[in-house]
């Protein structure tokens, strides 16, 4: 539950589709700082990992806490792993969750089973790798809490299979790309913070991505994450993730089609065509945002209100950027289980 000591609260009202009242929450500067300080210094490590055929992937993932726990899958982004949730899976294992944090495709320990198989890395196909994840471990339901690519792929899922969903939590709130829609410019300062997306449209970008992709990795941690002094450590124990021999494809193919600069592959056009209006999502949620965030800018959550039509709550962490699980570990455990209580 969301600890009242650590947090001071302001409260406004956000017009969704619902009419619903929400809440913000803001962390206290100090206890942000203590939180992303003493993450950066973490030793943790998750031990074996397990492995399982779902859909078209042999899916890398790391359990923990009781099997008969309610499920919560674990959603990491590019260009991390899950070592993301060092820190959080155990929190929630401790209040008896079932945790289960997997590799997204192109990352880590999990593989394509056929060499045939295209490597997409569009919107579509790592919402529906979330779902096959599902089925093949026998889970009906669970909560999707992710950031960036897996909070994206978290809210795909929400939104295209809600039955299976029980609550999402989303950093940077509704992630689901409107691709057509992508040539519009953001504000320049958010540009300038997404070079490597323009970078990656040429093949030049390909090539420096592959010959240089701890260091491209590094770059965007320190610029994502300004206030975030991991050590290097913590960057050594994820760095073996962009090894993976998909990942230069998934990676290249992830941003090429959000921008238009590449189509995406048939086995997807049916959910990215639904995807394309823009679903609203029908499940409780929480949302947060890092107010040191270097790639998306905070905000109060009103702009994507109408996006929501459950119970919605959005917190804004303070001295947090964009890795926010790993760098703010106890507020991201916070917000899983006040999503479990808003179901």
């Amino acid at each position: 539950m969301v600890n009242d000591d650590m947090i001071s609260r302001r409260s406004l009202l956000i017009a969704g589709s619902a009419g619903v009242a929400f809440s913000s929450l803001r962390l206290s500067p100090s206890n942000a700082a203590t939180a992303a300080e003493g993450n950066a210094m973490s030793q943790g490590s998750f031990g074996t990992l397990k492995s399982i055929k779902a859909g078209v992937l042999n899916v890398g993932y790391h359990e923990l806490g009781p099997s008969g726990g309610q499920p919560i899958i674990l959603l990491h982004g590019f260009p991390y792993d899950i070592q993301s949730y060092v820190d959080v899976g155990p929190r929630l294992a401790a209040e008896g969750y079932r945790v289960i944090v997997p590799h997204l495709r192109g990352h880590g320990a999990t593989t394509f089973l056929d060499a045939a198989t295209p490597r997409s890395g569009e919107q579509a196909a790592i919402g529906q790798d979330l779902v096959d994840f599902l089925d093949a471990l026998g889970i009906r339901k669970a909560i999707f809490a992710g950031y960036d690519w897996g909070g994206r792929a978290g809210c795909v899922a929400a939104a295209l299979w809600p039955e299976r969903c029980s609550g999402l939590v989303s950093v940077n709130g509704y992630l689901i790309q409107d691709i057509a829609k992508s040539n519009l410019p953001a504000p320049a300062r958010v540009e300038r913070g997404f070079w490597y997306q323009f970078y990656f449209q040429t093949e030049r970008g390909r090539a420096g991505l592959d010959a240089h992709r701890r260091d491209i990795a590094e770059i965007m941690w320190h610029d994502n994450s300004p206030t975030w002094k991991f050590g290097k450590e913590v960057f050594e124990r994820s760095a073996p993730s962009f090894d993976n021999p998909d990942y230069v494809d998934v990676v290249i193919h992830s941003y090429r089609h959000r921008l238009g600069g590449a189509p995406g592959y048939p086995d997807y056009a049916e959910l990215e065509a639904r995807l394309a209006a823009q679903p609203v999502i029908t499940v409780p949620t929480v949302t947060l945002d890092g107010d040191s965030d270097g790639v998306i800018p905070a905000t109060d959550g009103k702009a994507s209100a109408g996006k929501f039509s459950a119970k919605r709550v959005h917190h804004v962490v303070t001295g947090v950027g964009h890795n926010l699980p790993q760098e703010a570990p106890e507020a991201f455990a916070d917000a899983v289980m006040e999503v479990a209580a808003l179901g």
